[in-house]
């Protein structure tokens, strides 16, 4: 990096690594098993990984997202899982709960992210994807309860996460109050389980389907209500410079595994990493990574202790986002046939890096959502950007 870290940001990441060295030799497994992490989650929580950005006051580390990036991309180049596990117990709904919920939310739901829960983001519905605002899923208060029916697709964490934030159309007494969200704890009476999602990558970390049938959670449940659509796209943007530097961990970590392999590979009797059209990619590949790392930076940094910009969050992510793909994929390419085999971790992380060009808002619709800024248009708020 081009810019200077603290001791403290040093010794942070030194941290990271030692982790992210243990994590690589257990990445396979949940790979091949499509088990959920637990002995990761439960060393995340021991390094002190889990609610970085809480504050102290309710047993966090009080860090800033600038300095929860730089131990995601470290993980994450061991494993993909466990950075993403990271971005949730960190970004996105802790953020949500941070800056909007109350003293007596926080004092009840933080901690138990601290202890190793990862919280679920639920925003996605079998007909609603990219159109977020065309949820269907309802709150509906009667006396001193929330009355939940709908349900969610694509949730992360589904079936292993005790908190999940439920993005739904509130109304009291009949009135439409708009999008709002509400946490629901695993076992809520009327909170069901649907299928599990096979999915192509990350396969440690369950996506799955959540049912809501008269699901009954208390009044106080309620974290951003009425018109509150726009301040849960405020915290999701930390999600989204999460799930960037996920993909820029994964990247990277492939990098590594091509140059150091390029060193030592040889073909017509010298290293392939003398050959130029090796070179080259090799200098693509760095050019990259070092571009999307400093977008991300910048908009963590800009953020301070506040959340990011939408407009340097989607950017960041839509470059991350693709350049992941791209770096891991060259990453595969210098390694030939060996590249492709099973053997050997890039095409798992190949497969991993491949879903942040969708999650957490496709790249289509980050495009959408930077045009209208530059364009100074207001379209985000039609397609629920």
């Amino acid at each position: 990096m081009s810019y200077p870290l603290s001791a403290d940001q040093k010794a942070l990441k030194a941290r990271a690594q030692e982790l992210a060295s243990v994590f690589r030799g257990r990445a396979a497994r949940w790979d091949q098993t499509e088990a959920y992490p637990w002995e990761n989650v439960k060393d995340l929580a021991q390094a002190g990984f889990m609610g970085m950005t809480v504050p102290k006051a309710y047993g966090g580390a009080g860090r800033t997202i600038f300095d929860t990036l730089l131990v995601i991309e470290e993980l994450a180049g061991a494993c993909g899982i466990s950075g993403r596990i990271v971005v949730d117990a960190n970004l996105g709904v802790v953020s949500a709960i941070v800056h909007y919920g109350t003293e007596a939310q926080r004092r009840r739901w933080l901690p138990m992210v601290v202890e190793g829960d990862k919280p679920a983001i639920c925003i996605t519905e079998p007909e609603a994807g990219t159109a977020a605002t065309d949820m269907s899923t309802t709150a509906v208060l009667k006396n001193d309860r929330w009355i939940i029916n709908g349900s969610k697709r694509w949730i992360t964490g589904a079936g292993v996460s005790n908190l999940h934030l439920v993005f739904c159309r509130l109304a009291d007494g009949g009135a439409d109050l708009g999008i709002g969200a509400l946490v629901v704890e695993r076992g809520a009476p009327g909170f069901t389980l649907g299928p599990r999602i096979p999915t192509l990558g990350l396969r440690g970390i369950p996506e799955g389907v959540l049912i809501f049938e008269n699901c009954e959670v208390p009044a106080d449940h309620l974290v951003v209500g009425k018109g509150g659509f726009g301040k849960l796209m405020g915290a999701y943007n930390c999600q989204r410079l999460g799930a960037a530097t996920v993909a820029l961990g994964i990247a990277r970590g492939a990098y590594e595994e091509a140059l150091a392999y390029s060193k030592t590979r040889k073909q017509f009797g010298r290293e392939i990493c003398e050959f130029q059209g090796i070179q080259w990619t090799l200098a693509d590949m760095v050019i990259r990574l070092e571009a999307a790392r400093l977008l991300i930076h910048r908009a963590a940094v800009n953020a301070g202790d506040g959340l990011p910009n939408k407009l340097e969050a989607a950017v960041a992510k839509t470059f991350a986002a693709e350049s992941g793909i791209e770096v891991t994929s060259q990453a595969l390419q210098v390694f030939g046939g060996n590249g492709y085999s099973r053997e050997l971790p890039l095409e798992r992380m190949l497969r991993d890096v491949r879903m942040f060009t969708i999650g957490g808002g496709t790249v289509q619709a980050m495009r959408n959502l930077i045009a209208s800024e530059i364009l100074g248009r207001r379209f985000s708020q039609r397609r629920g950007e």
